[in-house]
């Protein structure tokens, strides 16, 4: 086990290695390779309107001047240790690990995704709880519960999860539960060290309308899975060995149905980390998610490279983790 577990976390540095070399090349290499200008590449990094000092200073800091092997070797550099962006009669340093330097805002990217990951991993990490636990009791239910009036009614319901989008279900709640209701306060996100009991009250409707789209879906492969294994041959034969009914529902046929529902969910979170879009702008949090649409509309590249790497590292540390939970859920991962 501890051998399988250090090759996946050897394969993920790898990985790591080879994403940061992609988004090095769709941001630096591949303008260049279209004739773009080292001028007009420095221009996208400093926003709109930059005077000619400004494109001069930041083609020094970034060195776009220098042959793109060096530019990627500093640029992962920076990761590691750290980086100097020196500029003449002044530097900037940049901590590690340095996803770059925002001259729209003259603040390290690294700070940006300080401040606004917090709201981010809020949302992600109450909404999936609420979905894999919902999403696979139901469907556990429905499986064995089939064509009766509970298991029609959670399929309907989770077609109409899946069919809706985040954005509308998230507008719908707030209207009703906030406004028609006040039921549920309108104040923005508060830090779970500030006020615990706020923080949950301000990300209740986020975390069920995130997790009824996504729970809708879990509850449909839940179902699907169960229903499958419940007609295996060695349901039988621990049902033939007398085993209690939980045992056999919970510990043969839920175990047999849950590898593709971890490999699935690790993918769900890992790209709900990397920045929750619909619920941010459905419920006006300032998350990765918000921060990533400001970058783009403000032509702050940086912000969109550093969202990109950051939302890579929780993709492939999910999926990682979804490796490792593929050894524990089924020996037979460790053998192969």
């Amino acid at each position: 086990m501890l051998r399988f577990v250090i090759r996946r976390i050897l394969f993920a540095v790898l990985v790591l290695l080879i994403t940061t070399l992609v988004a090095f090349l769709i941001f630096f290499g591949l303008p260049k390779l279209a004739g773009v200008s080292t001028e007009a590449l420095a221009a996208r990094y400093a926003g709109r309107e930059p005077t000619p000092d400004v494109l001069h200073g930041i083609i020094v800091q970034l060195g776009l001047d220098r042959p793109l092997p060096i530019q990627y070797l500093e640029f992962v550099k920076g990761l590691v240790v750290g980086r100097d962006y020196n500029g003449g009669s002044y530097s900037i340093h940049c901590a590690a690990p340095c996803f770059g330097y925002s001259w729209r805002t003259s603040t390290p990217v690294w700070e940006l995704l300080l401040n606004r990951a917090p709201v981010t991993l809020s949302i992600a990490g109450g909404a999936a709880v609420l979905w894999l636990l919902g999403g696979v009791t139901t469907g556990v239910i429905s499986a064995l519960r089939k064509g009766t009036v509970f298991d029609r009614v959670a399929m309907t319901i989770s077609l109409v999860g899946v069919s809706l989008p985040v954005f509308l279900t998230g507008l719908l709640a707030l209207a009703l539960f906030v406004n028609t209701l006040h039921l549920l306060p309108s104040d923005q996100y508060v830090d779970l060290t500030t006020d615990p009991l706020q923080w949950v009250e301000n990300l209740i409707l986020p975390w069920i309308t995130t997790a009824f789209t996504y729970g809708a879906l879990y509850t449909r492969l839940t179902r699907a899975g169960m229903l499958e294994t419940m007609n295996e041959d060695y349901i039988r034969t621990a049902r033939a060995k007398g085993l209690p009914e939980r045992t056999v529902v919970l510990r043969h046929a839920l175990r047999g149905t849950l590898t593709p529902i971890v490999s699935i969910f690790g993918m769900d979170l890992g790209l709900l980390l990397g920045g929750a879009v619909l619920t941010e702008v459905a419920f006006s949090m300032q998350g990765l998610g918000q921060l990533t649409i400001q970058g783009i509309q403000q032509s702050d590249l940086p912000v969109v490279l550093g969202v990109t790497l950051f939302a890579a590292f929780f993709i492939v540390v999910a999926n990682t983790i979804v490796d490792i939970g593929y050894a524990v859920i089924d020996p037979r991962v460790r053998l192969a």
